[in-house]
């Protein structure tokens, strides 16, 4: 099986759209989505309608997903994330604010195959940054792989003995073949606001059969995001991040 897993959209049309193509050419069984659909970016309806339409898709929420549909307070956020917040929950209309607020809680097994969550297993707000995090996060799934978001890194954890290593996917495309006696925590990087200093959208392909994961890094209309979130009136950061990937 192939599994397709995506994150962190965060309202952003044009990255979608455009991972959204490239995974058509990928010959993908099943989509998995870890969280954030809306916030920062200037298209959530359009962004949840095309999350909407997948099939089959396993999806969890985020933490700007919940507070989009007033499930989390603003008060969490900083003042750029819960401004784009606040517009969010004004810009939706009725049925993707009630599609918003169905979603399920992480962490969640599919196929008793693999765990999904938006920040940890143990914590869905949680970041993990680091071996430490990392290290407990290990102890709160019982899959050899559970995927994450929330960080906006695309990043691979292994433990083995007791052991946790660390290392940031920072090349375009990467393919990982995954070991026995392994476990793995994996972040496919986020698809509409990367933060690792790269701007291409991220995402990756887990193929069950031949166990490996593979890494990409998708170019995207960068300029057209842009011209929205500024058009919209969202504060003028948002679209200032996109060019730099932070």
């Amino acid at each position: 099986m192939r599994f397709f897993l995506f994150t962190d959209v965060h309202s952003n049309k044009e990255a979608l759209d455009t991972v959204m193509e490239f995974a058509a050419q990928q010959d993908i069984d099943h989509y998995l989505f870890l969280g954030d659909i809306v916030g920062y970016g200037a298209s959530p309806n359009d962004v949840l309608e095309q999350v909407n339409s997948l099939d089959p898709i396993t999806k969890i929420r985020g933490n700007h997903d919940k507070a989009a549909c007033d499930q989390n307070p603003v008060k969490s956020f900083n003042p750029i994330a819960a401004d784009a917040i606040l517009w969010t929950r004004i810009a939706l209309n009725k049925k993707n604010r009630a599609f918003l607020k169905e979603l399920k809680k992480g962490p969640v097994v599919v196929d008793k195959l693999l765990t999904i969550c938006h920040g940890a297993p143990f914590e869905e707000d949680f970041y993990i940054f680091g071996e430490f995090d990392a290290s407990e996060a290990f102890l709160h799934f019982k899959t050899n792989i559970c995927f994450f978001g929330h960080t906006h890194f695309p990043y691979v954890y292994t433990e083995k003995n007791h052991i946790v290593e660390g290392s940031h996917i920072s090349s375009d495309t990467r393919t990982i073949s995954l070991k026995k006696g392994t476990r793995y925590l994996i972040n496919p990087g986020s698809v509409g606001q990367p933060r690792d200093r790269n701007n291409k959208a991220s995402c990756a392909v887990y193929d069950t059969d031949k166990n490996k994961i593979t890494f990409f890094r998708i170019k995207y209309d960068i300029e057209t995001a842009q011209r929205k979130i500024l058009y919209a009136g969202l504060p003028e950061a948002l679209a200032h991040r996109l060019s730099i990937g932070i």
